[in-house]
Protein backbone atom coordinates (compact mmCIF):
# COMPACT_ATOMS: atom_id res chain seq x y z
CA UNK A 1 0.00 0.00 0.00
CA UNK A 2 1.63 3.72 -1.08
CA UNK A 3 2.46 5.93 1.85
CA UNK A 4 1.11 8.98 2.26
CA UNK A 5 2.03 11.54 -0.37
CA UNK A 6 3.42 15.09 0.17
CA UNK A 7 1.98 17.87 -1.21
CA UNK A 8 3.85 19.50 -3.99
CA UNK A 9 5.49 22.91 -2.68
CA UNK A 10 4.46 25.89 -4.04
CA UNK A 11 6.17 27.27 -6.88
CA UNK A 12 8.94 30.11 -5.30
CA UNK A 13 8.11 33.84 -6.61
CA UNK A 14 12.15 33.57 -7.46
CA UNK A 15 11.24 31.05 -10.06
CA UNK A 16 8.71 32.80 -11.19
CA UNK A 17 10.12 36.12 -11.53
CA UNK A 18 13.65 34.89 -12.67
CA UNK A 19 12.00 31.99 -15.57
CA UNK A 20 11.33 35.13 -17.73
CA UNK A 21 13.09 35.93 -20.61
CA UNK A 22 13.44 39.58 -20.05
CA UNK A 23 13.85 39.41 -16.35
CA UNK A 24 16.71 36.42 -16.53
CA UNK A 25 18.41 38.98 -18.94
CA UNK A 26 17.97 41.94 -16.64
CA UNK A 27 19.50 40.02 -13.61
CA UNK A 28 22.36 38.83 -15.81
CA UNK A 29 23.32 42.56 -17.01
CA UNK A 30 22.33 43.58 -12.84
CA UNK A 31 24.71 41.06 -11.55
CA UNK A 32 27.62 42.31 -13.65
CA UNK A 33 27.27 46.17 -13.62
CA UNK A 34 25.02 48.56 -11.45
CA UNK A 35 23.04 50.00 -15.19
CA UNK A 36 20.53 52.87 -15.97
CA UNK A 37 17.16 51.90 -18.34
CA UNK A 38 18.54 53.37 -21.31
CA UNK A 39 21.52 50.87 -20.91
CA UNK A 40 18.97 48.03 -20.04
CA UNK A 41 17.06 48.76 -23.19
CA UNK A 42 20.10 49.03 -25.36
CA UNK A 43 22.00 45.60 -23.80
CA UNK A 44 18.43 43.68 -24.28
CA UNK A 45 16.82 45.55 -27.55
CA UNK A 46 13.45 45.79 -25.65
CA UNK A 47 11.55 49.59 -25.52
CA UNK A 48 12.21 51.64 -22.48
CA UNK A 49 8.82 50.79 -21.33
CA UNK A 50 8.82 46.87 -21.24
CA UNK A 51 12.47 47.07 -19.49
CA UNK A 52 10.72 49.92 -16.91
CA UNK A 53 7.91 46.97 -16.53
CA UNK A 54 10.13 44.03 -15.76
CA UNK A 55 12.38 46.42 -13.07
CA UNK A 56 9.15 47.22 -11.03
CA UNK A 57 8.59 43.73 -10.76
CA UNK A 58 11.53 43.18 -9.86
CA UNK A 59 11.64 45.89 -7.25
CA UNK A 60 8.78 44.48 -6.19
CA UNK A 61 9.94 41.57 -5.16
CA UNK A 62 13.39 43.46 -3.22
CA UNK A 63 15.66 42.12 -5.95
CA UNK A 64 16.37 45.46 -7.82
CA UNK A 65 16.71 48.47 -6.06
CA UNK A 66 17.16 52.09 -7.55
CA UNK A 67 19.58 54.97 -6.46
CA UNK A 68 19.13 58.55 -7.83
CA UNK A 69 22.44 59.36 -9.42
CA UNK A 70 24.62 61.63 -7.41
CA UNK A 71 26.18 62.92 -11.20
CA UNK A 72 22.94 63.65 -12.35
CA UNK A 73 19.49 63.37 -10.48
CA UNK A 74 17.48 63.28 -13.71
CA UNK A 75 19.04 59.46 -13.65
CA UNK A 76 18.65 56.52 -11.60
CA UNK A 77 20.93 53.61 -11.54
CA UNK A 78 19.89 50.18 -10.86
CA UNK A 79 21.71 47.31 -8.17
CA UNK A 80 20.90 43.43 -7.72
CA UNK A 81 21.13 42.37 -4.11
CA UNK A 82 23.30 39.59 -5.35
CA UNK A 83 22.84 37.95 -1.89
CA UNK A 84 19.42 37.82 -1.70
CA UNK A 85 19.32 36.15 -4.65
CA UNK A 86 21.41 33.48 -3.57
CA UNK A 87 18.89 32.87 -0.29
CA UNK A 88 16.06 32.65 -2.87
CA UNK A 89 17.62 29.95 -5.21
CA UNK A 90 18.94 28.33 -2.54
CA UNK A 91 15.22 27.97 -1.03
CA UNK A 92 13.24 26.96 -4.26
CA UNK A 93 16.17 23.90 -4.55
CA UNK A 94 15.52 23.05 -1.00
CA UNK A 95 11.78 23.48 -1.71
CA UNK A 96 12.02 21.07 -4.39
CA UNK A 97 14.02 18.55 -2.55
CA UNK A 98 16.33 19.08 0.39
CA UNK A 99 19.50 17.32 -1.65
CA UNK A 100 18.87 20.35 -4.19
CA UNK A 101 19.13 23.56 -1.32
CA UNK A 102 22.51 25.48 -3.07
CA UNK A 103 25.26 26.22 -0.58
CA UNK A 104 27.65 29.16 -1.06
CA UNK A 105 30.36 28.11 -3.46
CA UNK A 106 34.36 28.15 -1.93
CA UNK A 107 36.13 31.15 -3.64
CA UNK A 108 37.56 29.43 -6.64
CA UNK A 109 41.48 29.55 -6.82
CA UNK A 110 43.13 31.64 -9.18
CA UNK A 111 43.94 30.22 -12.99
CA UNK A 112 47.44 28.81 -12.56
CA UNK A 113 50.25 29.80 -14.94
CA UNK A 114 48.63 33.39 -15.53
CA UNK A 115 49.88 36.80 -14.39
CA UNK A 116 47.68 38.36 -11.65
CA UNK A 117 44.30 40.34 -12.17
CA UNK A 118 44.94 43.88 -11.98
CA UNK A 119 41.82 45.90 -10.36
CA UNK A 120 41.55 49.75 -10.40
CA UNK A 121 39.02 51.42 -8.05
CA UNK A 122 37.64 54.57 -8.68
CA UNK A 123 35.68 57.47 -6.92
CA UNK A 124 36.00 61.18 -7.07
CA UNK A 125 38.16 62.30 -3.39
CA UNK A 126 39.79 58.52 -2.83
CA UNK A 127 39.18 58.98 0.00
CA UNK A 128 36.90 56.43 1.50
CA UNK A 129 34.78 54.30 -1.22
CA UNK A 130 37.59 53.22 -3.58
CA UNK A 131 39.86 53.17 -0.53
CA UNK A 132 38.42 50.59 1.20
CA UNK A 133 37.33 48.36 -1.88
CA UNK A 134 40.98 48.77 -2.54
CA UNK A 135 41.95 46.99 0.97
CA UNK A 136 38.98 44.59 1.22
CA UNK A 137 40.07 43.03 -2.45
CA UNK A 138 43.78 42.85 -1.27
CA UNK A 139 43.15 40.94 1.68
CA UNK A 140 40.00 39.00 0.14
CA UNK A 141 42.51 38.04 -2.85
CA UNK A 142 46.17 37.85 -1.93
CA UNK A 143 48.28 37.78 -3.87
CA UNK A 144 45.52 36.88 -7.29
CA UNK A 145 44.68 40.19 -7.57
CA UNK A 146 46.94 43.26 -8.33
CA UNK A 147 44.74 46.58 -6.87
CA UNK A 148 44.84 49.89 -6.78
CA UNK A 149 42.70 52.88 -6.30
CA UNK A 150 42.38 56.38 -7.28
CA UNK A 151 40.39 59.38 -7.79
CA UNK A 152 39.74 62.36 -10.11
CA UNK A 153 39.94 65.26 -7.34
CA UNK A 154 41.98 63.42 -4.68
CA UNK A 155 41.61 64.87 -0.96
CA UNK A 156 42.88 62.98 1.63
CA UNK A 157 41.45 59.54 2.98
CA UNK A 158 38.58 59.76 5.73
CA UNK A 159 39.52 59.19 9.62
CA UNK A 160 36.09 57.64 9.10
CA UNK A 161 37.16 54.88 6.78
CA UNK A 162 40.44 54.21 8.95
CA UNK A 163 37.65 53.39 11.82
CA UNK A 164 35.31 51.49 9.43
CA UNK A 165 38.10 48.85 8.07
CA UNK A 166 39.46 48.91 11.32
CA UNK A 167 36.50 47.35 12.16
CA UNK A 168 37.47 44.98 9.24
CA UNK A 169 40.66 44.09 10.69
CA UNK A 170 42.47 46.16 7.83
CA UNK A 171 44.49 49.24 8.72
CA UNK A 172 44.22 52.00 6.23
CA UNK A 173 46.21 54.23 8.15
CA UNK A 174 48.69 54.68 6.05
CA UNK A 175 47.13 55.07 2.77
CA UNK A 176 47.16 57.71 0.22
CA UNK A 177 44.53 59.72 -2.27
CA UNK A 178 45.97 59.39 -5.57
CA UNK A 179 45.04 61.19 -8.48
CA UNK A 180 43.78 59.06 -11.53
CA UNK A 181 46.54 60.22 -13.36
CA UNK A 182 48.71 58.38 -11.67
CA UNK A 183 47.41 55.31 -13.38
CA UNK A 184 47.48 56.54 -16.80
CA UNK A 185 48.82 54.53 -20.01
CA UNK A 186 48.49 51.18 -17.19
CA UNK A 187 46.89 48.17 -18.34
CA UNK A 188 43.97 46.81 -16.35
CA UNK A 189 41.79 44.14 -16.32
CA UNK A 190 39.00 45.82 -14.60
CA UNK A 191 38.03 49.34 -13.60
CA UNK A 192 35.46 49.62 -11.27
CA UNK A 193 33.56 53.20 -10.97
CA UNK A 194 32.20 53.76 -7.34
CA UNK A 195 31.07 57.49 -7.70
CA UNK A 196 28.60 57.99 -10.10
CA UNK A 197 30.19 61.50 -11.11
CA UNK A 198 33.88 59.99 -11.83
CA UNK A 199 31.89 57.08 -14.05
CA UNK A 200 30.98 60.18 -16.30
CA UNK A 201 34.29 61.08 -16.65
CA UNK A 202 36.37 57.77 -16.68
CA UNK A 203 39.13 57.85 -19.03
CA UNK A 204 39.66 54.96 -21.58
CA UNK A 205 42.82 52.73 -19.94
CA UNK A 206 44.77 50.20 -22.40
CA UNK A 207 44.09 46.98 -23.11
CA UNK A 208 40.21 47.03 -23.20
CA UNK A 209 39.52 46.50 -19.54
CA UNK A 210 36.35 45.25 -18.36
CA UNK A 211 34.13 48.51 -16.92
CA UNK A 212 32.13 47.54 -13.97
CA UNK A 213 29.68 49.98 -11.82
CA UNK A 214 28.73 50.08 -8.15
CA UNK A 215 26.57 53.18 -7.42
CA UNK A 216 27.50 54.05 -3.56
CA UNK A 217 26.41 57.01 -2.54
CA UNK A 218 29.46 58.79 -0.52
CA UNK A 219 29.11 58.17 3.02
CA UNK A 220 30.87 61.49 3.69
CA UNK A 221 28.19 63.20 2.93
CA UNK A 222 25.43 61.18 4.60
CA UNK A 223 24.53 62.42 8.07
CA UNK A 224 24.90 59.80 10.78
CA UNK A 225 28.51 59.69 10.47
CA UNK A 226 30.66 56.32 11.31
CA UNK A 227 27.37 54.34 11.13
CA UNK A 228 27.55 55.74 6.90
CA UNK A 229 31.02 54.31 6.80
CA UNK A 230 30.36 50.72 8.49
CA UNK A 231 27.02 50.22 6.37
CA UNK A 232 29.54 51.09 3.13
CA UNK A 233 32.34 48.75 4.74
CA UNK A 234 29.42 46.18 5.07
CA UNK A 235 28.39 46.76 1.24
CA UNK A 236 31.69 46.97 -0.61
CA UNK A 237 32.82 43.56 1.24
CA UNK A 238 29.58 41.93 -0.51
CA UNK A 239 29.92 43.53 -3.60
CA UNK A 240 33.94 42.22 -3.46
CA UNK A 241 33.37 38.65 -2.27
CA UNK A 242 31.05 38.24 -4.91
CA UNK A 243 33.77 40.03 -7.38
CA UNK A 244 36.17 38.02 -6.39
CA UNK A 245 34.05 34.73 -7.91
CA UNK A 246 33.24 36.09 -11.27
CA UNK A 247 36.58 37.52 -11.21
CA UNK A 248 38.90 34.16 -10.43
CA UNK A 249 37.28 32.22 -12.98
CA UNK A 250 39.45 30.52 -15.27
CA UNK A 251 40.66 32.52 -18.28
CA UNK A 252 39.67 35.66 -16.63
CA UNK A 253 36.79 35.39 -18.24
CA UNK A 254 33.80 38.18 -16.90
Amino acid sequence: MPGRREDTPALPAILGLAGHAIRWQLLGELARSDRQVHELTASLGQPQNLVSYHLGRLRGARLVSARRSSADRRDTYYSLDLALCGELLAGAGGALHPALALAPPAMPAPPAGLPPIRVLFLCTGNSSRSQMAEALLRRMAGGAVQVFSAGSRPTAVNPDAVAAMAAHGIDLSAARAKHLDEFAGHRFDYVITLCDRVREICPEFPGDPQPVHWSIQDPAVLPDGRPAFRRTASELAERVTFLLHRILRPQHTA
